[in-house]
């Protein structure tokens, strides 16, 4: 009787989630255009149409094709910057449809990305479909996000994750492939590659670089080498500090990035204009706050990853690539709502690493975080920006990840004792879970 009706609830916020996503997600992205896609397709539109692209990050000028393909948007006027030049080439097939036209398609495959994701996270962990769909639909507003705005992001976790399929069914180059691809377009995947370059699974690694480098000289090919060049020198170093123009050289005072970088600009650089309200005029406390806040996380990460090494070389790979995927969006200078469709597969990895540990508490405390992170109201949150000291109330994805972070290396450095019983219980016996068992470098 239980079974029933815990399949019954499980159900019920099935469908309520599925139901949720589809009104607020795929609904509006039907029937208009908003935000970001006026950028993705205006990109395409200027490469098939033969125009200049080397001044793809003139931000006025492409303002203007914008303007010219019908799509402006006053709230959002839209830019180039900071995409990577190759992000031109990803609408280019749908780049001669209508663009709302060309936005359902997009949110067609996206949608179908989205149930191949399910499918994929069910079989390389060895989990019910309906769980995995509650697990990916409980990222909420990152799938809404990413639908509305035409964002590529649920299509790339979709490629990580089958990446990751692939490593465990021993298929090490085709693996690196699906890791690859993206990597030139948005730069997540990239971290994933270099965990594997660092466990020295070199099949996966080269077979990442050959996508890397096939996507790069298409790229070049197709869209010249100037542009390249205005990215690398200009536009990329910029964007690793959250400066999302190359015109722009001014601190990005706002919320909506969620970062320490942000918060930390709140909170202690005064500017007449944009932050007249900090805690403290201290730029230095600013700089000295952000590196003492960034190097402890890469140093506490550095010991779990270590601590996961020493245990188990051969089962460290999925909790390594689950934790290394939080630190990513805790370092990162800008991260948005719809991003957090690439913690997809860290997150589950972790949740089922600890769930095979016979750790039930971390595992929850981790999905409920991960819940959280899909359904804040960030209407509630946006209005304490600027204020000082309740500025801090404006981050609570960043905070939710901090603490998702900080359980996840404690319940690793400090196993329970249903936890360690379980490991060893596994060590005597051997115990895999097949589809989850990665690959013997050595072997394969």
């Amino acid at each position: 009787m239980n079974s029933v009706l815990s399949r019954a609830w499980t159900t019920l916020l099935l469908v309520a989630l599925a139901a949720f996503v589809f009104s607020k997600g795929v609904v509006p992205a039907m029937s208009e255009i908003t935000a970001d896609f006026p950028g993705y397709f205006t990109a395409a539109k200027i490469v098939v149409d033969g125009q200049d692209t080397q001044r793809l990050y003139d931000d006025d000028w492409f303002r203007g094709q914008i303007r010219r393909y019908g799509m402006e948007d006053a709230r959002n006027p839209g830019k180039f910057a900071p995409f990577p030049p190759p992000t031109a080439l990803l609408l280019v097939p749908l780049a001669r449809f209508e663009p709302l036209t060309a936005l359902r398609i997009v949110t067609v495959v996206s949608v179908l990305c989205l149930v191949c994701s399910i499918f994929l996270l069910a079989r390389i962990l060895a989990w019910n479909p309906r769980d995995s769909a509650l697990f990916i639909l409980s990222s909420g507003l990152a799938i809404i996000g990413g639908l509305r705005c035409g964002q590529p992001y649920i299509l790339i976790s979709m490629f990580c994750i089958l990446g990751y399929y692939l490593y465990v069914r021993r298929r090490p180059w085709l693996a690196g492939v699906c890791l690859g691809l993206f990597v030139p377009i948005k730069y997540f995947p990239a971290i994933i590659l270099a965990y594997f370059a660092f466990r020295k699974e070199w099949k996966v690694v080269m077979g990442g670089a050959a996508a890397i480098a096939c996507v790069g000289l298409v790229s070049v090919g197709v869209l010249g080498w100037k542009v390249h060049e205005v990215f690398l020198f200009s536009v990329f170093g910029n964007h690793l500090v959250g400066r999302l123009s190359l015109h722009d050289h001014t601190v990005p005072f706002t919320a909506v990035y969620q970062s320490f970088d942000t918060l930390f600009d709140r909170l202690f650089i005064l500017d007449p204009a944009q932050n007249p309200q900090p805690l403290l005029a201290a730029p230095l406390l600013r700089t000295v706050g952000l590196i003492t806040v960034k190097g402890s996380i890469l140093l506490v990460a550095a010991a779990a990853l270590l601590k996961l090494a020493r245990g188990s070389a051969v089962d460290a790979a999925a909790p390594s690539i689950g934790i290394i995927g939080v630190v990513l969006f805790l370092i990162a200078p800008a991260t948005a709502t719809y991003t957090c469709a690439l913690l997809w597969l860290p997150i589950a990895l972790l949740i089922n690493h600890f769930l095979s540990q016979g750790a039930r508490v971390p595992a929850y405390f981790i999905l409920g975080m991960y819940a959280l992170i899909g359904f804040i109201p960030y209407n509630y949150a946006y209005p304490f920006e600027g204020h000082g000291g309740l500025s801090v109330l404006a981050f609570p994805r960043l905070f939710l990840l901090l603490a998702m972070f900080i359980g996840c290396v404690y319940f690793i450095a400090h196993p329970q004792p249903g936890q360690r019983s379980a490991a060893r219980d596994c060590a005597r016996a051997d115990v895999r879970i097949p589809a989850a068992a990665p690959p013997n470098s050595a072997r394969d």
